[in-house]
């Protein structure tokens, strides 16, 4: 005949197994509902005059290379918005939250309310002389901390340009985002879902 204190460690003995069962069963549940993040990619354009000529972009070291992307969850900045093969317009976005400053420094410039640097050269505002933004057809007073959203249209312009001058600046700025958004980039960064690994499963788990 088993003793009452006997009985109690079954209890507890019972009990902690009931736990077990239902962690391993909620861990279990986690591991096949696991979905793997959708890669972020998407695109916006822009263009930049300097006393209403617009710049080219034509140096490389502008552009970064595929060979560089990559499918890690910790992206560095260049890979979490840039530009790719020679197009001087589109800015491929890898990353959520990224800003248009965050961009401009990716490709070696530097953007403010009251300057301009193109890594080539500081332009200041002057009493002749400002910098301003169009954001999707709206003057915008500061765009450093403004999220990239798909399909964005920026015009970024130095100068002594009127309000109709700075409309046919923007009016050039491309359109050519959404075609990209949904055809795949020749030679670039694809987007789409993340490797589905055990390996992610397991880190969902906890």
């Amino acid at each position: 005949m088993k003793t009452p204190q006997l009985r109690g460690l079954d209890k507890v003995i019972i009990g902690i197994a009931g736990i077990i069962v239902g962690i391993l069963m909620v861990l279990g549940i986690r591991f096949v509902s696991y979905e793997p993040p959708k890669d972020v990619h998407y695109h916006a354009n822009f263009a930049v005059y300097v006393d209403g000529k617009q710049e080219q972009l034509s140096n490389p070291l502008l552009y970064e290379e595929v060979s560089q992307c990559s499918d890690s969850t910790e992206k560095k900045p260049g890979e979490r918005a840039h530009l790719h093969e020679n197009i001087k317009d589109l800015v491929h976005v890898h990353d959520a939250a990224v800003t248009w400053g965050n961009f401009f420094q990716n490709i070696n410039w530097n953007i403010g309310t009251k300057y301009l640097d193109t890594s080539e050269a500081l332009l200041i505002n002057t009493d002749d002389k400002r910098v301003t933004y169009l954001l999707n057809g709206e003057q915008a007073s500061d765009i450093t901390n403004k999220v990239i959203d798909s399909k964005d249209r920026l015009l970024v312009s130095y100068g002594s340009a009127t309000k109709e001058e700075l409309k046919k600046q923007f009016d050039s700025v491309a359109t050519t985002a959404e075609k990209y958004n949904v055809t795949k980039d020749p030679k670039s960064c694809s987007g789409g879902h993340r490797n589905d690994s055990i390996k992610d499963r397991l880190k969902h788990l906890f």
